[in-house]
């Protein structure tokens, strides 16, 4: 548990950093977190990140770029899926987001699970 916490307490540390969206990116880590709770906070890429243990890659991540927009993605070691119903062969693995609602806010919490199990 002591791992989860510091990783946890590096991740408020970068939020609380950021150029912008500190705000957004709070919340994008407590819906993280609370869609899979087994996840362990930590830095990956510099940037906040979540994984399965502290020695296991990072399978979500979300980054501040610039004052414009925040990205969320699934690392190459989360699983992927093809939307429902595509007639393609993509998948996605990267959302760009200016804030964050009710309908958003349950997207990403599926996208998570999605990615971690």
């Amino acid at each position: 548990m002591a791992q989860k916490r510091d990783g946890a307490d590096a991740v408020l540390a970068k939020i609380a950093e950021l150029p912008a969206f500190q705000d957004v990116a709070t919340r994008l880590h407590e819906v993280i977190t609370g869609a899979n709770p087994d996840l362990v906070p930590r830095l990956g890429y510099g940037m906040p990140g979540y994984a399965k243990a502290k020695s296991k890659p990072v399978l979500v991540l979300f980054r501040v770029d610039d004052t414009e927009r925040v990205t969320l993605g699934v690392t190459e070691h989360a699983t992927h899926w093809r939307e429902d119903g595509a007639d393609h062969q993509l998948m996605p693995s990267a959302w760009f987001l200016t804030g964050l609602d009710a309908p958003t806010e349950a997207r990403v919490a599926d996208i998570v699970r999605r990615a971690t199990t």
